[in-house]
C-alpha cells in the first residue's frame, strides 16, 4: 500500500473545463491579487511612513496588512498559474508549504482580530489608562503572541496531516491544498479521526476567541451608549465599525467553509465558499479600514502624491 511518501504530487482542481473559461479565471484572479497587493500594500507603507499613524491601533492594522498579503500571495499566485498554462499539479512539498503557511498566517490573523478588540476595547471604556496598558512592549509582545500562535498552530496541523498514509489517489477537490480534502485521501481511520480531533479542539479555541470578541463588543457599545455626547459616539463608532466588519466578514466565511450542514456539501459549493474565505477577506479588508477613516485616506494620499511626484521628478531627469 503506497503511503504519503511515495506521491510526488498532487491534483488541484480545475476551476474550468474550456481554455477560454481558463483564461477568464486567470484575468479574474490576477485583478484580484493585484487590488489586495496594492491596497495592503498601500496601508503598510503609510502606517510604516507616517508618525502620525505610530498608534496601538494603527500598528495592529500594519501586521493585518502583511498578514492578508502573506495569506492571498499563498493560495492565488499558484492557481493563477494552472489557470493559465492550464494545470492542475502542484508538487508534494509545495502542497505541504502551502497548507503551513496558509495556517500560520490565517490563524494568526484570527489571533491579531481577537487582540485588536481587546485595544478598541481600552481605547473606548478606559481610554485614561490606553497609554499605560497599550504602550509599545505591550503591543509588541501582543503581535508577537498572535504570529506564534498562528505558527505553532500551523506547525501541529501540517505535521499531523503531512505524517499521515495517503492512498485514495492524488486528487484535491480544491484550487488550493486544504486539509478537509487531503484528509479523504488517507488511508487509515485512526490518523483521519486524530486530525479531525485537532481541528475540533481548534474550533473551540476560535470559539474562544470570538467569544472575547463578542464580550468586548457588549462592554464597547455599553460605554458608547452611556457617552452624552452625539459626537463621541459618533467618533467611537467609526473606529469599532471598520475591525467589526472585519472580524463579521472573517468568522462569517469560515462558518460556511466549515461548519456547513452535510446536506449542501457539493465540489462547486466548496469551491466557492473556499474562495469567499481564502481570498476574499483580504481583497476587501484594505477598503472596509480605509472607508471611514480619514487619518488613514490623508496618510495613503500623501503616499500617492509623493510617489507621483518622484516618478515625475526621475522622467525629468531621464529627458535631460
Amino acid at each position: 500500500m503506497p503511503n504519503s511518501s511515495s506521491i510526488s504530487e498532487f491534483l488541484l482542481l480545475a476551476l474550468a473545463d474550456t481554455r477560454q473559461l481558463q483564461l477568464l479565471h486567470f484575468w479574474l484572479l490576477l485583478g484580484i491579487y493585484l487590488a489586495a497587493l496594492l491596497g495592503n500594500g498601500l496601508i503598510s507603507t503609510a502606517v510604516a511612513c507616517d508618525h502620525r499613524l505610530h498608534t496601538p491601533m494603527y500598528f495592529f492594522l500594519l501586521n493585518l496588512a502583511l498578514l492578508d498579503l502573506g495569506c492571498i500571495s499563498t493560495t492565488l499566485p499558484k492557481a493563477m498559474a494552472n489557470a493559465l498554462w492550464g494545470t492542475r499539479d502542484i508538487s508534494y512539498a509545495g502542497c505541504a508549504t502551502q497548507v503551513f503557511f496558509f495556517l500560520f498566517l490565517l490563524s494568526a490573523e484570527y489571533s491579531l482580530l481577537t487582540v485588536m478588540s481587546y485595544d478598541r476595547y481600552i481605547a473606548i471604556c478606559k481610554p485614561l489608562q490606553y497609554g499605560t496598558l497599550l504602550d509599545n512592549r505591550a503591543c509588541a509582545t501582543m503581535a508577537a503572541a498572535a504570529w506564534g500562535t498562528g505558527l505553532l498552530h500551523a506547525v501541529l496541523h501540517t505535521a499531523n496531516t503531512f505524517s499521515q498514509a495517503l492512498c485514495r489517489g492524488k486528487a484535491v477537490n480544491q484550487f488550493f491544498c486544504e486539509i478537509p480534502h487531503i484528509l479523504k485521501l488517507s488511508c487509515s481511520e485512526s490518523d483521519y479521526l486524530r486530525e479531525t480531533g485537532f481541528i475540533v479542539v481548534t474550533v473551540l479555541a476560535l470559539f474562544g476567541c470570538f467569544a472575547f470578541i463578542l464580550f468586548s463588543y457588549v462592554q464597547i457599545f455599553r460605554a458608547v451608549l452611556m457617552m452624552p455626547s452625539e459626537q463621541g459616539r459618533h467618533k467611537a463608532f467609526s473606529m469599532c465599525l471598520p475591525h467589526l466588519a472585519v472580524v463579521s466578514l472573517f468568522v462569517s466565511t469560515d462558518f460556511l467553509a466549515y461548519l456547513k450542514p452535510h446536506s449542501l456539501v457539493s465540489p462547486s459549493l466548496d469551491l466557492v465558499v473556499s474562495f469567499l474565505y481564502s481570498v476574499v477577506p483580504p481583497a476587501l479588508n484594505p477598503l472596509i479600514y480605509s472607508m471611514r477613516n480619514q487619518e488613514l485616506k490623508d496618510a495613503v494620499r500623501k503616499i500617492m502624491s509623493w510617489t507621483h511626484f518622484s516618478s515625475n521628478k526621475l522622467l525629468i531627469c531621464l529627458y535631460k
